[in-house]
């Protein structure tokens, strides 16, 4: 058993500011080979009833059907039982593995500061329970390995790929990526699917500003590499949920949505380098997502307009029950319309409307927040009259007017955020540029 210290490799002079941490690994046993084609990872946090099992699965997999040189790299990340031990244990069991161990918890931090050491000229990840059949790893790997393709991902929302999950998992899994695909302007289909791979030339230049250590380490990943013009294959795979599974969904969606947000902004606020990433990698293109490129007549901005007011509706009314037993009902209909329309109004600027970057982000703001006072006028006003004729509502009913109200008023609102995110066109961008 072998104890050496590599280190994830800064980015060179970051032209952001932005803090790239440097994660120190412990390398505990290795009996690799160096440098090989596939460097397939598998990050744990206490497996060890699964980790000798897996490991000795994909080790065959590898062997009778990956004709190339192949490593297994397990990431423990601050296991507290057998783990770690268990898995250097193997080594004298298995060929092409390495143990590798990193003192803070985190799936996300494991694969980026794994992947940034790898040698290899693939680095990939599945799931230590083996969800994702194996049978996907060569599709996965190959446009890969003759460079077509610069990322890799495994779907299972393809219409081949085969799923067996709860209801729960399958509703929380769509609604995830239908909001990636609406906010975010996302085209992959399938974010969390913990089956993945990516050129290690690509990942040694894009993994330094990836910030997340957690489970929404794929979906920024993701969401960046569209960004930058990488090409991204989808696979699709067949994969059985893991009844024992650790995860808790709800706090991770929670988590996803707030990664979500802090992405959003980063690339507003332009504190992502794109332009620079995009030529170091060689992709002078523009990315495939943009939504400049997308048709923005009237009916395309009715469309989003209408899904973004589906999920600001859904906000709203979560706000509003939650708030109306701590201060009433027309307070917590002010205060739940007021936060609902900030980020109403981001959304619908950057995805309805097509309105990019940090110009005239304030004055569209406040624009928005005239719009927003004349819907919550409409809503007061149809709680007053509910409360006259009806002074024993329930709040489900007031919540029901509320929404009805609501309704009225977005067709005001679509026609007045319509005039705030109006393009220039003609003489008025010549003016602009003048």
């Amino acid at each position: 058993m072998t104890s050496t210290q590599e280190h994830r490799p800064a980015a060179a002079g970051s032209p952001t500011g932005m803090p790239i941490v440097t994660e120190p690994i412990t390398i505990v046993a290795d009996n690799s080979v160096t440098a090989p084609v596939l460097d397939i990872v598998v990050p744990v946090y206490n497996e060890r009833d699964d980790i000798a099992s897996t490991l000795r699965r994909l080790r065959a997999h590898l062997d009778q059907h990956v004709p190339y040189a192949s490593r297994i790299t397990v990431a423990d990340n601050a296991s507290t039982d057998d783990t770690l031990a268990i898995a250097a244990s193997m080594v004298g069991e298995l060929r092409g593995l390495r143990v590798a161990h990193l003192d803070q918890k985190g799936r996300g931090r494991a694969l980026n500061a794994v992947w940034q050491a790898s040698d290899a000229e693939i680095v990939a990840y599945c799931d230590v329970d083996l969800s994702t059949d194996l049978n996907a790893l060569m599709p996965l790997i190959a446009p890969l390995i003759s460079r077509h393709s610069d990322v890799a991902i495994g779907t299972r929302l393809a219409r081949a790929s085969r799923v067996v999950r709860g209801p729960k998992r399958e509703f929380i899994s769509r609604s995830y990526n239908l909001i990636l695909r609406t906010t975010m302007g996302a085209k992959f289909s399938d974010a969390q699917c913990g089956f993945k791979a990516m050129r290690a030339d690509v990942a040694h230049i894009v993994l330094p500003y990836i910030v997340d250590t957690g489970w929404f380490f794929d979906t920024e990943l993701l969401v960046m590499s569209e960004r930058l013009g990488l090409r991204i294959a989808e696979v699709p795979v067949d994969w059985v949920d893991d009844v024992n599974s650790s995860v808790d969904i709800v706090a991770t969606a929670v988590a996803d949505l707030k990664g979500c947000a802090r992405v959003g902004t980063a690339f507003a606020r332009g504190q992502i380098p794109v332009v620079e990433l995009r030529n170091a990698i060689g992709r002078d293109r523009a990315p495939g997502p943009d939504l400049d490129g997308v048709p923005y007549g009237l009916m395309g901005q009715l469309i989003r307009f209408c899904v973004v007011g589906v999920a600001s509706t859904v906000a709203y009314a979560i706000l509003y029950l939650m708030l109306h037993s701590i201060c009433g009902a027309q307070v917590a209909n002010f205060l739940a319309l007021g936060i609902t329309a900030v980020a109403n109004t981001a959304a619908n600027r950057r995805f309805s409307f097509g309105v990019r970057g940090r110009e005239n982000a304030v004055q569209h703001q406040l624009l928005g927040l005239g719009v927003f006072l004349f819907g919550w006028a409409i809503t007061a006003l149809s709680l007053v009259a509910l409360h006259s004729w009806a002074p024993d509502a329930t709040k489900h009913v007031e919540l029901i007017v509320l929404v009805v109200a609501n309704l009225v008023a977005t067709i005001t609102r679509f026609v007045g955020l319509r005039w705030v995110f109006r393009r220039k066109t003609g003489s008025d961008a010549a003016i602009a540029s003048a």
